[in-house]
């Protein structure tokens, strides 16, 4: 009988799932496995019945929440089958409950400018969070994304990075001129100029994503800037200002990193039915 590790390691090596999805798909199997054995079975002898009161038992907080441990426990089984470990799947009959749409919050340019001003550069640290900040907003990266960057993948001259991403898969990302400047200075006063790694904290290690969401909700509040935001928000008002200025949505797909258009259209608040309508405006096969 194949184990939880087994299932860990098809994810992390098999999937590429990110290590956070590794560990909260883990961490929802693991709850559902030891409910299962709590009541005297195991997963092969689980049925649909059983994860649907799994479900109501666990009395998730939020319909998201419940869709992420029905996609993990979907996933699990479809890994047992495929590993002809089981010969029928319980959880395809398990429906996932419906979401609203997620729009998180949107700065203007004016509250990006504002956050941007509110950082002291007089001091290095300063320095640094001005950098990160230019490049959660000028590269549209990942927290996670900005975290890890590093000198090597920093092309000055041709002006683009080369980001590490979620799946373990590498991107080319556009890298403009201010945030160019912001890093270069930066780099002058770092307090390790030989690490490859290009934000560090005062000991010389990489920074963590905790450490960046706190200085975010920090700036924010010194540039009076009252809305609920982190670094993801960058990210966001990243698209949805290129978008605004006309960029096309098949290039911010690929500056995101996204596999699917659909993602990068939720990302930058458009709605399918116009992107669509715009697409078939312009083929020459429609009238």
């Amino acid at each position: 009988m194949l184990d939880l590790k087994d299932y860990r390691n098809y994810l992390q090596y098999d999937c590429r799932k990110s290590p956070n999805t590794v560990a909260s798909y883990s961490s929802d199997v693991k709850s559902f496995l030891d409910w299962l054995e709590a009541d005297g079975k195991n997963s092969y002898e689980a049925t649909t019945e059983n994860i649907e009161t799994y479900i109501l038992d666990k009395g998730f907080t939020s319909p998201r929440s419940q869709s992420r441990a029905i996609s993990a426990i979907r996933s699990y089984y479809g890994w047992l089958r495929r590993e002809k470990e089981i010969q029928e799947d319980p959880s395809v009959l398990v429906d996932l409950p419906k979401l609203d749409v997620y729009h998180p919050a949107v700065l203007s340019i004016e509250e990006v400018e504002a956050i941007m001003d509110s950082v002291d550069t007089s001091t290095w640290n300063g320095m640094r969070d001005r950098a990160i900040l230019e490049v959660l907003y000028g590269c549209g990266l990942r927290v996670s994304e900005a975290v890890n960057l590093k000198y090597s993948d920093i092309f000055f001259k041709d002006k683009y990075i080369k980001v590490f991403g979620k799946g373990s898969k590498n991107r080319l990302v556009p890298l403009g001129d201010v945030a160019a400047e912001a890093i270069q200075k930066y780099s002058a006063v770092s307090p390790d100029p030989d690490s490859d790694v290009v934000f560090l904290n005062k000991n010389g290690n990489k920074l963590s994503r905790v450490s960046v969401f706190n200085m975010v909700k920090k700036q924010a509040v010194l540039a009076g800037v009252t809305k609920e935001i982190s670094p993801h928000t960058f990210r966001h008002s990243f698209a949805t200002h290129l978008v605004e200025n006309g960029a096309d949505l098949r290039f911010v797909q690929m500056m995101l990193g996204h596999e699917s258009i659909l993602t990068t259209e939720i990302y930058t608040h458009l709605r399918s039915d116009i992107w669509n309508e715009t697409i078939l405006s312009h083929h020459p096969r429609n009238k």
